[in-house]
């Protein structure tokens, strides 16, 4: 959520700003709403004062025995008219607030401006694309050669876009898993955790997925719970509507969740096999901020979802989204994007996102400064360390022989506990 504050203060440059994200934003709504809620509020204030006033006058006149009848009077008619404003308050403070609710996160000024992915900046590229002296197979014909995955059945069991994992399609999920958390652990000081998957409306709300995007989330009617699109949800949500100290600050949290998407607006991109499904599992970082630090902490943080990548020696690049790609919640994001040889693509398997005070505000999520005991909203951040399904795909593809069994190299069978499937 945005600042009213600062709305109010330099509507154009905002209107300039959330322009840029290429979505309808309709402020003259919302500073309507803004200046009728405290036109209201003043009311409120006044009428609150006429009505203390004309209590001490019953006080007052019954101590002196003098008829209080007229002050009562007012002060019944007094209340009467201010439960009848506070109502129209409550009523646009509500209708405000689902305004705000729907405008995005206006782009960071080093965010490059663009309409869409075709606008994306490529920042830097690791390692070489695989070469192979035979044509190399697709993940889903090395899955059903070695018995990795089970799509009919997945399907039978959940409907399409629901794998199921099998043998040792199984074992190097869950090893990917493992791996990926105790990497993030040892070597950068992230805080495991094992979080809920069943998310409150208020903790979709803090991080965005609503009220904007609910048809993607799949709910429970009967407990009114959404199932987590992704840990970033339950993870942020930890310190909603709490205040911390800044010398806590930052906070690295890890934690893997099985991840749920109805994945409404896919049609017509590629939903083959593992390349866009309902269900996937994803090891999440997320990071609690202070503003002074928030843009170093991004870029420390894609520095950290990369090494999970450069552990597994696959090719893969960085790309800076542009204003027109960034994510509803998103500031500022990069991309990690691995070469899947057998699909001939590239395929984005970590987003890393500075949301700057965006969730916070929606939240109410806050430090209190060191140097003048000041509260204000944090800067939270979350990138993918990583989403498993695409790097499967990448991983398999990239290691296959001719055969169609997988070799694992060294340094990725010390990794993952695993040197080879056949």
């Amino acid at each position: 959520m945005i600042s009213i504050k600062e709305l109010r203060q330099d509507p154009d440059s905002f209107k300039d700003r959330l322009a840029l994200k290429g979505e309808p934003i309709d402020l003259k709504s919302i500073l309507s709403a803004d200046r009728a809620l405290r036109a209201l509020k003043t009311q409120v204030n006044d009428l609150r004062a006429d009505r203390n006033n004309a209590s001490e006058s019953i006080g007052l006149a019954k101590k002196s025995g003098k008829d209080a009848s007229d002050a009562i009077n007012k002060t019944r008619e007094l209340g009467d008219h201010l439960k009848e404003i506070e109502t129209e308050l409550n009523k646009i403070e509500t209708h405000l607030s689902s305004l705000l609710y729907q405008l995005p996160n206006p782009p960071s000024i080093s965010t490059p401006k663009g309409e869409d992915a075709s606008d994306n900046v490529q920042v830097r590229e690791w390692g070489n694309k695989p070469e192979f002296a035979f044509h190399p197979k697709d993940h889903l014909d090395l899955g059903q050669q070695l018995k990795l995955f089970d799509f009919k059945r997945g399907a039978k069991i959940s409907g399409s876009g629901f794998p199921l994992y099998t043998g040792k399609g199984a074992k190097l999920e869950r090893a990917l898993i493992n791996s990926m958390i105790d990497h993030h652990v040892s070597e950068y000081g992230f805080n495991e955790l094992f979080p809920p998957v069943l998310m409150r409306k208020e903790s979709m709300v803090t991080t965005g997925q609503l009220p904007k995007f609910e048809e993607d989330m799949y709910h429970t009617e009967v407990d009114n719970l959404y199932l987590a699109p992704t840990a970033e949800v339950p993870v942020t949500n930890i310190h909603r509507d709490e205040i911390l100290d800044e010398a806590d600050l930052p906070i690295y949290y890890v934690a893997y969740s099985p991840c749920f998407r109805r994945e409404s607006g896919s049609y017509g991109k590629d939903t083959r096999g593992l390349l866009r499904v309902h269900q996937f599992n994803k090891v999440e970082l997320v990071k609690f901020t202070t503003p002074d630090s928030s843009y170093d902490e991004l870029e420390s943080l894609t520095h950290q979802a990369e090494s999970i990548l450069q552990k597994l020696g696959l090719h893969y690049r960085v790309v800076e989204l542009c204003t027109g790609d960034l994510s509803f919640a998103a500031a500022k994001c990069y991309d990690l994007e691995i070469w899947a040889p057998g699909e001939g693509k590239w395929l984005e398997v970590s987003s890393c996102s500075n949301f700057e005070s965006f969730q916070a505000r929606r939240g109410n999520i806050r430090f209190r400064n060191q140097r003048d005991n000041r509260v204000d909203f944090l800067h939270t951040l979350n990138g993918s360390g990583v989403a498993t399904p695409r790097l499967m795909v990448a991983l398999i593809e990239t290691y296959q022989t001719q055969d169609g069994t997988i070799k694992f190299p060294d340094s990725v069978h010390e990794f993952l506990g695993m040197k080879e499937i056949i």
